[in-house]
């Protein structure tokens, strides 16, 4: 398993692959971030800016997409992605 990062930029698409990747084992923290701030009812805009690193005021359909994607990838691993993990974590 590749070693999760602190506070790493995004990309602007999360990953859709029905499989763990690399991309999501190093954004593990990310996703635990973004989990958090949808259970505090947090602002799409402010968790854009501080978790993803993406202003939402100079790129609102980057920011928004990479917001919404990124939410959907942290779901998919609350419900399935985790096995990966269990398992020893992404093929690579």
């Amino acid at each position: 398993m590749l070693k999760p990062l602190l506070d790493p930029d995004v990309a602007n698409v999360a990953p859709d692959a029905s499989i763990l990747t690399g991309y999501d084992e190093e954004h593990l923290l990310t996703y635990i971030r973004l989990l958090d701030a949808a259970a505090e009812d947090a602002d799409w805009r402010e968790v854009a800016r501080i978790v993803l690193h993406i202003d939402p005021v100079n790129e609102p359909e980057r920011a928004f997409k990479a917001w919404e994607t990124h939410l959907a990838r942290a779901r998919w691993m609350t419900a399935s992605g985790y096995k990966y993990l269990l398992a020893g974590g992404a093929p690579h």
